[in-house]
């Protein structure tokens, strides 16, 4: 008997906002992609962080992922376990990403598919898609994507949230918009599994979402199509995944989430993330009484790494010690340069010296909170140095707990939060932040 299982190649490791209970894997081994096809949760998210590297890089790496992958499911095959993905390449919800680069890459070596679907629509951020254009909804009002701030993005600009034009731009004209195949809501509303069986050749195919009931009716059709043997490749925000999944109830509420911190001791926050929403959310959490700004003065990178790193670890044994909570944040100035490759060099240096950080926290710290998507990649597969961590479930709609495993040398059964750097009100990173470091239900505290 063919089983199913919901492979997602991650670009950043904010995908697992809408699920629970599956495996994140920084590694993507065959014996640690074996793992995971066997885990018992029907999906688990490869942290490939490729939205933080350049188009060739991103290609090699999707591309071992699903080399690797392949010799996993061909072994597994080979002992009676046969097991068909459905592949689901998660981007941005604001269509920054290597498309169609990865999509490319993974229908070369995972194909054929009878289709790919753009689908970007992701209700906690309030992004949704009618008409084939895609929103962005501010102060209750939808602003077409190409007229926000992330549109002019230096890595990952684009002129169109027309998805069919969009996809017409990203392809340089090798997928047209009027080949597009595009599913609005009144044909998901009323079903739409004859066309989905219907479809051939990898055609590219957009979808309209404004709910998730939107997205849970078009899953259904999808994932029966799957079961007549239709093979299909998924260009998707965080949304749809959940629906595909059809997961249950988180097992611990987002509000009772303090019930997963190790003591009653301090933890720390990282924020990377440049974005306007995320200054705005920091300068609330700041206001937080039990908090300890340090900030860290990326235009001494990296000249003097070495003085401004010592600095920074000083200061949160200072904080630690009066028992607050340490926020690690890098200047807020943006800076300019002269191409995408010097930008994105600059942000991997400015990472890995927050990664030294991470490496230097108190040992004892309760809980840690990461903003930023590419932050939040590095945090767990550099930082904490993890090749496997488990959802527990969301804190706040769109931002994960994750927990380190057991047997973690420096911070075991430590929960840390990915928050990204474009989700939530300008309250939720301090809502989250109280979450886990206001009092410990009177049961935990009698525990320790």
């Amino acid at each position: 008997m063919t089983e199913t299982k919901l492979v997602v190649l991650d670009d950043d490791p904010t995908g697992s906002q809408t699920v629970h209970s599956c495996l994140l894997l920084t590694r993507w081994d065959v014996d640690t992609l074996r793992e995971a096809l066997l885990d018992a949760a029907p999906l688990f998210f490869v942290l490939t962080n490729t939205r933080g590297m350049d188009a060739q890089r991103a290609a090699t790496i999707t591309r071992e992922v699903c080399q690797n992958l392949k010799v996993a499911l061909d072994n597994l095959a080979r002992s009676g376990r046969v097991i068909e993905p459905i592949v689901i390449s998660r981007s941005d919800s604001t269509l920054r990403g290597h498309y169609p680069v990865e999509t490319d890459v993974i229908a070369e070596e995972l194909g054929p598919f009878d289709a790919h679907f753009l689908i970007p629509a992701f209700i906690e951020g309030g992004r949704i898609t009618r008409d084939g254009m895609h929103y962005l909804l501010v102060d209750g009002k939808p602003v077409p994507v190409n007229e926000t701030e992330f549109a002019r993005d230096s890595v990952f600009g684009y002129k169109h949230a027309f998805l069919p034009d969009y996809i017409e731009e990203k392809t340089r004209g090798r997928i047209h918009a009027d080949q597009v195949e595009r599913f609005n809501l009144a044909d998901i509303r009323s079903g739409c599994l004859d066309r989905l069986l219907a479809l051939r050749g990898n055609v590219a195919c957009v979808v309209d979402a404004e709910s998730y009931a939107d997205l849970s009716a078009f899953a259904a059709d999808l994932n029966a199509a799957a079961k007549q043997g239709k093979r299909f490749l998924c260009r998707s925000a965080a949304g749809i995944i959940s629906a595909l999944a059809a997961l249950p109830p988180q097992p611990i509420a987002a509000e009772d989430m303090r019930r997963s911190v190790r003591s009653d001791r301090p933890g720390a926050v990282v924020v990377g993330s440049h974005v306007n929403k995320t200054t705005r959310q920091l300068q609330q959490l700041l206001a937080e009484p039990d908090t300890a700004p340090i900030e860290v003065d990326v235009t001494r990178l990296p000249d003097h790494s070495k003085a401004l790193l010592g600095n920074v670890l000083e200061r949160i044994e200072t904080a630690h010690a009066q028992h607050l909570s340490s926020v690690i944040f890098t200047s807020r100035t943006e800076l300019s340069f002269d191409t995408e490759e010097t930008r994105l060099a600059f942000g991997e240096m400015v990472s890995a010296f927050l990664m030294e950080v991470v490496h230097h926290l108190p040992a004892d710290i309760s809980f840690l909170i990461s903003k930023g998507g590419i932050t939040s990649n590095d945090v767990l597969s550099h930082g904490l140095v993890l090749r496997t961590a488990r959802v527990l479930g969301q804190i706040l709609p769109g931002c994960s707990v994750v927990r380190c495993p057991e047997d973690h040398p420096q911070y075991p059964h430590l929960p840390v939060v990915i928050f990204p750097g474009n989700v939530g009100d300008y309250d939720a990173l301090a809502i989250a932040y109280r979450r886990l470091a206001g009092p410990l239900p009177a049961l935990d505290r009698k525990s320790m």
